[in-house]
């Protein structure tokens, strides 16, 4: 696997979950790694980007990363 970016691993996250998830688990571990790399303690995501873009939508995707070792935020 090559050295993605973080912005690329975001990329393929929301790409992941517009997908229904498909590869979701392998794009979060590129996640963490470029997170590692970059010396970034949180991904920042965008609400309106997301499938489910409802509190409840974000308050499980914000569960489903932190059980993976991912904090998530999202922008303003």
């Amino acid at each position: 696997m090559t050295d993605l970016s973080l912005n690329d691993a975001i990329e393929n996250i929301y790409t992941s979950l517009i997908a229904d998830n498909a590869g979701l688990e392998e794009h979060i571990v590129a996640l963490k790694a470029a997170m590692a790399r970059e010396g970034v303690k949180e991904a920042t995501f965008e609400p309106v980007r997301l499938a489910q873009n409802n509190r409840q939508g974000r308050k499980l995707m914000q569960a489903f990363f932190k059980k993976r070792g991912v904090t998530v935020v999202f922008a303003a």
